[in-house]
C-alpha cells in the first residue's frame, strides 16, 4: 500500500545562495519498501551481465568419432571417444552455456523502488537552479567551483540529475572522478544508491514528479 508524502527543499542558485523553495510529492510504500529497492538493484545488476560464457560438450568438441581402442582385451579401461570429459582436450560436463540473467519486475514496482530511494536520500539531496546557460563552452573548473559553493565534497560520490543532457555541461562534468551526470528520464536505482550526495535541477525535479509518480 502506498501513501503520499511531500518533500520540501530549498533551491540554491549558481552562486550558492538560497533563491526559493521546491516541493516533491511522492507516493511511497507504507512500510519501508526496501525489499523493492533490493529487487530493483538486483535486476539492474543482472542486466549488466552478458551471459555469453560458453563451453563445449563432448558432442561439440571436434574429433573423437573413432573408438580409441577395442572394447575388451587390452587391459585398459574401456573408452569410446578421445573427447570424453575425462580426457585432456575433451568436452566439459556441466560448463556454462549462453543464458540471460534478466529478472522480471513490473513497471509500477520499479517506479515505487525509485521513489523509495529518492525519499530515503532526501536528506542528502540538493536542489539547484538550471545552470545550462552558464556553460557556453565545456569548462570543468567552473563546475568544480560551483560544487564548492554548494558545500559539497568531491571526495565522495556526487550524482547530478539534469532535465536533458546539454553537451557543454556533460563535457564539463565527465572528467570529474566522483561525479556522474544523468538525465531525469534515465534515473536508475544503482546511481541513486551509490551517490553520497544528489544534485537535482529544478526542471529535472519537475520531470521526476511527472515521470515516476504514476
Amino acid at each position: 500500500m502506498t501513501v503520499k508524502t511531500q518533500l520540501n527543499y530549498q533551491v540554491y542558485n549558481w552562486e550558492g545562495q538560497i533563491s526559493g523553495s521546491a516541493d516533491l510529492n511522492l507516493k511511497v510504500s507504507q512500510d519501508s519498501g526496501m525489499y523493492l529497492v533490493h529487487r530493483a538493484l538486483v535486476k539492474q545488476s543482472n542486466q549488466k551481465r552478458q551471459g555469453s560464457a560458453n563451453t563445449k560438450t563432448r558432442s561439440e568438441v571436434r574429433g573423437g568419432g573413432r573408438k580409441p581402442w577395442r572394447q575388451k582385451g587390452t587391459g585398459r579401461a574401456r573408452a569410446g571417444s578421445i573427447r570424453s570429459p575425462l580426457w585432456r582436450g575433451g568436452g566439459v560436463i556441466f560448463g556454462p552455456k549462453p543464458r540471460s540473467f534478466a529478472k522480471k519486475m513490473n513497471k509500477k514496482e520499479r517506479q515505487l523502488a525509485l521513489r523509495t530511494a529518492l525519499n530515503n536520500k532526501s536528506v542528502n539531496t540538493l536542489i539547484v537552479e538550471n545552470f545550462n546557460s552558464h556553460f557556453q563552452q565545456p569548462k570543468t573548473k567552473m563546475f568544480m567551483e560551483a560544487i564548492q559553493r554548494w558545500n559539497l565534497d568531491l571526495s565522495k560520490k556526487v550524482l547530478v540529475v539534469v532535465d536533458g543532457k546539454d553537451p557543454n555541461v556533460y563535457l564539463s562534468v565527465r572528467n570529474l572522478h566522483n561525479v556522474e551526470i544523468i538525465s531525469a528520464d534515465t534515473l536508475n536505482i544503482m546511481a541513486l544508491l551509490a551517490a553520497h550526495k544528489i544534485i537535482i535541477t529544478v526542471d529535472a525535479l519537475s520531470k521526476i514528479q511527472e515521470v515516476y509518480n504514476g
